[in-house]
């Protein structure tokens, strides 16, 4: 049976760990402190033991980075034809130098404690010299060179796998993002480009998710968890769907926020059931940031079906959002679309004036999306 974590647990462990680096950390620097002022030359000798501490650092938290490396699992045989594989060169090297230099300590491990008296010789001018700086500066390496070694494997296993995995999750999408833009599917694609540049914290994320939208698909829809997953679903079998305009436009205009967005998928799925009016109503006065995030990519589908007029309206409602300081958020993923979105409608072809009931032509033009 797994126990459920407490709340504040992580915070608490990590408080925890931080404290214990400052600790070790704090030791041997107010033991360095210490001995620099029993000198002739105390400034002198404390600066010297604070490059020979960097030294020692740096030196052991390369040690702990190789050692540290994470290893990436190997993959089944049923990878797709052209998908990207994690390159490993840092992981072999990693390891060929972790075996090389366990050989090498291991066969002078007899000759440890001269070693280290040759190198306290060495160092112990930079401390003021004497008898007594001999043995302190080999300590000083020794205890600094371990805790950098320490800190650098630590630092390395905890979040390098993290960085990598949330890399290639980014990557992922990307490319994917890619195939549907290949097979046309623009409004698909930009959702997963702006994805993949939240994974990598490129783009502020629209934090507010409603549970409303979680249950509105049968179990058997085999979406992903989540809102988005729902979204994405609808989105997908738009083309396959009965509902007409006017009834995708009835159930934007239900009122409820799942409802709400629900039409608004529907739309992106397919822009001849896409009301231009329920858009801008939910750009200019969104139930949520995740409502007004997929009214933009609804709109993103409409840019090459938009007449003249309504295009003139998507771009003043989408301006006046990106300069309100109640609108939408700078450098969220709001903002790239509606700034993607102002980049394009210049460039959208125009239609005559001709809409049909649902405020759009019922064809697009030749070019297709854009």
């Amino acid at each position: 049976m797994v126990k459920a974590r407490r709340p504040g647990a992580g915070a608490a462990r990590r408080t925890a760990q931080w404290g214990a680096t400052g600790v070790l950390a704090g030791t041997g620097l107010v033991g360095l402190l210490l001995f620099a002022l029993g000198r002739e030359h105390a400034w002198q000798a404390l600066g010297g033991g604070l490059v020979v501490v960097g030294a020692s650092v740096v030196l052991g938290g390369g040690l702990g980075f190789l050692f540290g490396v994470p290893r990436v699992r190997g993959g089944g045989t049923g990878e797709p034809q052209g998908s990207y594989a994690p390159n490993t060169n840092l992981e072999q090297v990693s390891d060929w130098l972790t075996k090389v230099l366990l050989g090498v300590g291991l066969t002078q491990l007899g000759s440890l404690g001269e070693r280290l008296h040759d190198l306290g010789t060495a160092l112990a001018p930079v401390l003021g010299g004497g008898e007594a700086a001999v043995p302190f500066a080999a300590a000083l390496v020794l205890y600094f060179l371990i805790f950098g070694f320490l800190a650098g494997w630590l630092v390395t296993r905890l979040a390098l796998p993290q960085a990598l995995t949330e890399t290639d999750q980014a990557l992922d999408l990307f490319l994917a993002g890619q195939d549907r833009d290949r097979h046309g599917d623009k409004v698909g694609a930009d959702d997963l480009r702006v994805r993949a540049m939240q994974q990598l914290g490129l783009l502020g994320g629209t934090t507010e998710r409603p549970a409303a939208l979680v249950g509105q698909l049968p179990p058997s829809s085999g979406s992903p968890a989540g809102p988005e997953g729902v979204v994405a679903e609808v989105r997908s079998t738009a083309r396959r769907s009965a509902l007409t305009a006017d009834q995708v436009r009835a159930l934007f205009a239900d009122g409820s926020e799942g409802r709400r967005i629900q039409a608004l998928a529907l739309m992106q799925g397919d822009p001849a059931l896409a009301d231009l009016s329920s858009v801008l109503d939910a750009i200019e006065h969104p139930r949520s940031g995740f409502e007004q995030y997929h009214a933009l990519l609804a709109a993103r589908g409409l840019l090459s079906r938009l007449p003249a007029a309504g295009a003139q309206r998507l771009r003043d409602a989408v301006a006046r959002q990106l300069v309100d300081p109640r609108g939408i958020p700078y450098g969220s993923d709001r903002s790239w679309l509606a700034e993607k979105i102002l980049s394009r409608l210049p460039a959208a072809a125009v239609l005559p004036e001709q809409q049909s009931a649902a405020g759009v032509p019922a064809q697009p033009d030749a070019g297709g999306n854009s």
